[in-house]
This record gives C-alpha cells, structure tokens and sequence, in this order.
C-alpha cells in the first residue's frame, strides 16, 4: 500500500515525535521547514485556548515559506492527543484541530473510533502508537489509518519489543503506513527501519538537544553527555513504563537502580512517586539512541546530518549489493 500522498512532500522519511513540554511551535516548524514531519502533544498549549493560536501561528508561518519556497515545500504537520479517560480537553482540543484542518493527528494511550471518525471528517490522517501487536489489531479495528510501532529504547513512554520482532508480526497482516519508534538516531537507523518493512522512522530524543525546543539547556546538556547505559525504564512516574534520564533522577534525590513500581491503575502524568519532582518537567524523558547526538544545533542542521547519513547507507548497501552477498 503506498504512503498517502501528503507524505511525498518529505525530504526524509521521518517524523519528529511529539514531546511533552519540549515541542511547541518553533520546534514543529523548524522540523516541516526542514523536511519532515513535526509535531507536538496538544496539552503543551496551555491553557487549552493557546492550541488555536500555536495552529494558527503553524498554519501561517508554513504557508508563507511554501509560497517563497515553492521548490522546497514545507511537510505536513501533526499534533498528537492522550485518548485517556485522564484528558479532560480532548473534545475541546479536537474541535479545535478541526478547525484548522490539522492534516495528521497521532493518538496515544487509548484508540477510539470517535476519534479516528472525526480526523477523517476533516480529510485528516489518524495515527496510533502502539507497543505490542494486540494494541495494533485493536488500533486498525477501530479506524487507525497507520500505526507507529513504539519499540523497546524509545524515549519516554516504551514498550519491550525489538523492532525486529515487531515490525514483521505487524507487517505479516498490515499493509497500511508503519512508523518505527526505538533509538532512532541517524540516518543510517531511518534506512534500517525501512529495510525492516517500516515506512517513516520516528525521531524524538535528538530533538531536545535542539535549539528551537522548549526545554532548558541542562536538559539539552544532558542528552548532548549521556548515552544508552544512561537510560532507566521504569513505571513510577506516571504509572506506564517509560525510559528517563537517569542524572535527571538522581537530581530529584531518587536512586535509579532501586526504585519502587508504580500502580498502574493510578496513572497520572505530573507526579513524581514519593518525591516533589514531576514526570516531565524534572524528570526528563530520552531515547536510548542518544548517544549518536553530539552537540546542541539547529533543526535545520540535525536533518542535515540525517540527510548526509541516510545518503550515505544508502550508498554503502548499493555497492555491497554490487558486489555480490557472499555466504
């Protein structure tokens, strides 16, 4: 099945995942301006009122530089919703993506057909994460158009599985667009995923070391100065496991190899176990990946680099493939 075709206007087959608190306006139009999908949580617009005027600002912003780049048009742009019993904004906020036509919307923790109904009354494309194969059938069931396969490394909230294992037990019955989610981090992996039977490759980590992210420069830092031994999956800060930071952890007075597990029935998405430290804001989220990440830069600048090396593996596989597989 071929990718829809607002997708053709991508440089790379990427999109920037939404990250909580870190994406905002700059950040998503930086990354379309760039070439590939950007995107952020709707609850980062607060209050609820700002999420029409961050889709305006969007909306404007990438019409201008399509008409001045009609040779390099901008990509579409998606806003990610929580479909949890939790987000009490998340009829309001629909409306609100209605309004603006927003062309992609990525659900999360929940699908529901109502919602997959209503980004389809628009013309819009639903997609759904997912992290096992039980939650994908469920997410197509009920009107998902493609999912993002979220696999064990992905920053912040993760599932278990190797892409390896996931990508082919969902491609064995779904012909639809696959995103792959997991330590994505250069242009190497992005050819990876797609060799594997994904479509697009799904890059958040990197992004927080980025200078148009909203997030403060310790944090940046942190991501610039850690790599995978740095990461700690746990469930206690919201009660669904995620992979954080460990100096993030350990900056809240909390010990990373002993912490308690998290009642998953009290999910929430501000606390801090039995500390003051919030999931989030100081608790920080990151990919295993991060370790491919060298220095603060520009958006422009990163897709650049993925540019390079996604050309580059690409080449490599070509002059293997000319030289013969030998067993």
């Amino acid at each position: 099945m071929a990718l829809p075709a607002l997708f053709d206007r991508l440089r790379l087959p990427v999109i920037g995942s939404p990250l909580f608190i870190v994406s905002g306006p700059e950040l998503v139009i930086a990354q379309c301006k760039a070439g590939i999908v950007g995107s952020f949580p709707a609850l980062n617009a607060r209050p609820q009122s700002q999420l029409d005027e961050w889709l305006h600002q969007i909306t404007e912003e990438l019409a201008a530089w399509n008409r001045d780049n009609p040779d390099r048009p901008a990509a579409p742009y998606a806003v990610n919703q929580i479909v949890h019993r939790s987000n009490d904004r998340l009829e309001a906020d629909l409306t609100t993506c209605a309004k603006w036509q927003v062309p992609i919307v990525i659900t999360s923790l929940g699908a529901q057909e109502q919602v997959n109904h209503a980004v389809h009354g628009w013309g819009g494309i639903a997609l759904h994460d997912v992290i096992n194969d039980r939650f994908a059938h469920k997410a197509v069931e009920k009107g998902a158009d493609g999912l993002i396969l979220v696999c064990t490394g992905a920053g912040g909230h993760a599932g278990q599985l190797s892409p390896f294992a996931f990508v082919q037990e969902t491609r064995a019955w779904f012909d639809g667009p696959i995103i792959l989610s997991g330590s994505i981090a250069n242009g190497g992996a992005i050819l990876a995923a797609q060799a594997m039977g994904a479509d697009l490759a799904y890059i958040g980590s990197p992004f927080i070391a980025t200078a148009e992210a909203n997030a403060e420069a310790s944090y940046k830092q942190g991501i610039v100065e850690s790599g995978a031994s740095d990461i700690v999956y746990t469930n206690l800060f919201t009660g669904v496991h995620g992979n954080y930071l460990r100096r993030s952890i350990e900056a809240a007075g909390l010990d990373p190899d002993n912490l308690p597990e998290s009642d998953p029935s009290k999910m929430n998405f501000g606390s801090g176990g039995n500390s003051k430290a919030k999931a989030w804001r100081d608790i920080w989220g990151s990919g295993q990946g991060i370790g491919a990440v060298h220095a603060v830069q520009p958006v422009s600048e990163f897709v650049d680099r993925l540019d390079t090396e996604y050309r580059a593996a690409k080449a490599r596989i070509a002059a293997l493939s000319n030289g013969g597989w030998s067993a």
